[in-house]
């Protein structure tokens, strides 16, 4: 059977590069895990190894599959890759090896910050953005953890000798922590036996120490140097896999706890202390390169926020909503804790109605606490993250800055508590349920309204405690400028207010809502909008404090009086309104309905031919079937129409309504005015008479046809035909 050698095989990270004592003959045993038999031996070279891709391919297809030794149980092969990617890091830490084979065996892509020291194993999110924190990377290519090269051979095929954890220190780059481990007489005990686990801070983590700190850790005898070593020391081998999300290892300085978190994007912190190098094997444990020298910690977040002058007035805030508890028990939160900066930037009159108000305040305090602990360093690009209060807020980060809903208001970041992390902000978080409707429509695309109602004199009704709901037309409503005010507008304006605060998604069709103006509106749920009247919905709701937000396309037009009132008070459709009188439909267009009425207006029967009106009139069976023609029996106001809708008329043949260049059009007629609202339904002006589709045999089968269908066939014809004799047409047609 053919094996490929141990040497050169690519090792996951997560075992020792050298196997040590010899196993008995047919095993293979591994430090880190139990006895492997022969076939599990193979499968576990075989997925390591590299075998030259078969001729008649012209190049090595990217996968793991075609990097294994033929033949090879498929089962044993999924076992031999178990190892390469369980946790977060080590998926990531594979990604950047996939991505680097191509220079050789064990071979990883790292991504480097320009303009600094920063590298980052790189996952494919930001294999293909090429940035960190929005900031542009170069790729470098690297030996893989636990692998060096070879002088004239391609790659990192050579795994590293194993020696103690005092040697390998200085192997791995953290050359400063071998030197204070021999001048503290840590030495002795990190190159005998044992089993322990090193965090090291890497050469440049303790240069950029101040002076006054590494003075005080090296003085006193070393003994303080000393304890910190041993504060950053575990008595156990723990490999990533080991380094689970929220949990706490007691370290060798007095049982203090160190905090680890394993992000998902494969970030690994410890003490919200980078892992830079992971997973290093020695013959006595595992050495970590971190990126910073970590400090005990004893304090909860609230012993933070007690202790902080800069936090007194989020101090008495906390105080004041019963939040000390919380922020003092057993968990992992993060608080982005607003400095007294932070509340004065805001007006007085706000902080004083917040402060005031214990639901408010609470709001606005759990709107600051993240559910889980978030360190700086996890923070390679923009997330969402849920607050207490239920909300969410965007957490990212512009080069070394870390940004919240992207505005760099962090002043201070990674106060590490026992119970989470702590970054200190310098702008107040108000979230929406704390604010009321005047404040939320000033920071929305409503502020021209806004200013609408506080010139009717309304702003009474978009600050109090009043319990409502504001319809506000979007700005773009007002780009010619804003109405003036008089008592016919402010009228309006109170009927854009409606009692209660609602949610729309919890709006039903058919709804009523009662407004201030004492008007009723109803609410249409159609498949691409939610409408109120005429006005449909145009952003998600902004629930505030005691009032909810409805941003709406257009201002509102309540609804006045039935079908029959909206047509006889506009002048424009007298000839229309005559018409339904003669043809007895005056009824059916005054009782309570849903009716939406494509009204031809006097312009339109005008361009009849000659004596073609005087004729309908003079049939009220042919002219009652041509107007139920232009009603459907259902309400279509016109931000309903997306691209084409169909309704069916009261006289049986569909009506094709659709959009096209911003204009309503019907059976591809422009309409001329659309949402003239009715108690009973919605009217829309058009300028032409529509014709009904002509009579079909294979669609009418034996039935006659309809008389009328077949006056206005001809009619039609009239109008396109020159010098025909109208009274043959007319004996032909059959005559009224």
């Amino acid at each position: 059977m053919d094996e490929c050698p141990l040497r050169g095989g690519p090792l996951p990270s997560s075992l020792p590069s050298q196997l040590s004592p010899p196993p008995p003959a047919g095993r293979l045993r591994s430090p880190a895990g139990p006895l492997l038999s022969l076939p599990a031996r193979r499968a576990f070279n075989g997925a390591l190894c590299r075998r030259p891709v078969p001729s008649r391919l012209s190049r090595p297809v990217p996968s793991l599959l075609a990097m294994a030794c033929p033949p090879l149980p498929l089962l044993l092969l999924a076992l031999g890759l178990a190892a390469a990617a369980r946790s977060p890091y080590q998926q990531v830490l594979q990604h950047s090896r996939l991505r680097g084979r191509q220079h050789g065996p064990n071979v990883c892509a790292v991504q480097k910050l320009i303009g600094t020291n920063r590298k980052y194993f790189t996952n494919c999110k930001q294999w293909y953005q090429r940035k960190i924190c929005g900031k542009a990377t170069v790729i470098s290519y690297e030996c893989c953890p636990g692998y060096e090269k070879v002088p004239g051979e391609k790659g990192c095929p050579a795994a590293l000798p194993l020696s103690n954890i005092y040697e390998t220190l200085g192997v791995v780059g953290s050359a400063t922590t071998q030197l204070y481990s021999d001048r503290s007489n840590l030495r002795p005990e990190i190159e005998g036996p044992g089993s322990f686990t090193i965090f090291a801070p890497s050469n440049e983590a303790w240069a950029s120490l101040s002076a006054e700190t590494l003075d005080s850790l090296v003085s006193n005898v070393n003994i303080e140097l000393l304890n910190a070593l041993r504060y950053h020391m575990v008595d156990k081998r723990v490999l990533t896999d080991d380094l689970k999300h929220g949990t706490t290892l007691n370290s060798m300085y007095q049982n203090l706890p160190i905090q680890i978190h394993h992000y998902p994007n494969g970030i690994v912190t410890v003490n919200c202390a980078r892992l830079l190098k992971a997973d290093h094997h020695a013959t006595n444990g595992v050495v970590h390169v971190i990126d910073k020298v970590i400090a005990t910690t004893t304090n909860t977040i609230q012993q933070i926020i007690e202790t902080e002058d800069s936090l007194e007035t989020l101090r008495a805030a906390v105080a004041a909503s019963d939040l000390n508890s919380l922020l003092e028990s057993e968990g992992q939160y993060t608080l982005l804790a607003p400095t007294n900066e932070a509340f004065e930037k805001i007006p007085r009159e706000t902080l004083n109605r917040i402060l005031g108000d214990p639901e408010a305040l609470r709001d606005l305090l759990n709107h600051h606490i993240l559910k889980s602990a978030m360190c700086a360093e996890a923070i390679i690009a923009g997330l969402t993250m849920e607050t207490l209060e239920g909300t969410t807020l965007d957490v990212g980060c512009s080069g070394e800055e870390l940004t919240l809903n992207g505005k760099p208001i962090i002043a201070n970041k990674d106060i590490l508590a026992t119970n989470g992390v702590v970054h200190f902000v310098n702008e107040l978080l108000i979230p929406d349920s704390a604010k009321t409707l005047f404040e939320l429509a000033q920071e929305s695309e409503v502020s021209k309204s806004t200013d609408l109602f506080r010139q009717a004199g309304l702003s009474s009704h978009l600050t109090g405690s009043e319990r409502v709901t504001l319809l506000a037309p979007v700005n773009d409503v007002f780009k010619d400028g804003l109405p003036v005010i008089d008592s016919n507008m402010r009228n309006l304006l109170l009927n854009h207010i409606v009692k209660d605060q609602l949610s729309s998604k919890y709006l039903y069709h058919g709804q009523k809502l009662q407004t201030l103006g004492d008007k009723e509106l109803r609410v249409f749920v159609y498949r691409n909008n939610l409408c109120i009247e005429n006005a449909c919905i145009a952003a998600h709701d902004k629930r505030g404090r005691f009032g909810t937000l409805f941003s709406v396309d257009k201002m509102l037009t309540p609804p006045t009086g039935s079908v029959m009132d909206v047509l006889k008070a506009d002048h424009r459709f007298s000839t229309l309104v005559a018409a339904i009188q003669s043809a007895g439909l005056t009824e059916n267009l005054n009782r309570p309905g849903t009716f939406t009425v494509f009204a031809p207006t006097n312009e339109a029967f005008r361009a009849l031919p000659q004596g073609e009106l005087n004729k309908l009139m003079g049939n009220a069976k042919e002219l009652a079937n041509l107007l139920k023609f232009h009603v459907a029996d259902e309400i279509l106001v016109s931000g309903a129409v997306s691209a084409l809708v169909r309704l069916k008329s009261m006289q049986g043949d569909k009506l094709e309504v659709s959009m096209k260049n911003n204009v309503i059009h019907i059976n591809k007629e422009p309409v001329a005015e659309s949402d003239l609202m009715a108690t009973n339904g919605v009217v829309y002006a058009v300028n032409s008479v529509l014709q009904p589709q002509a009579s079909r045999p294979q669609e009418r089968g034996d039935e006659p046809a309809d008389p009328a269908l077949e006056i206005f066939k001809q009619a039609s014809a009239l109008s396109k035909v020159k010098g025909k004799n109208l009274s043959l047409m007319k004996e032909n047609s059959g005559g009224l």
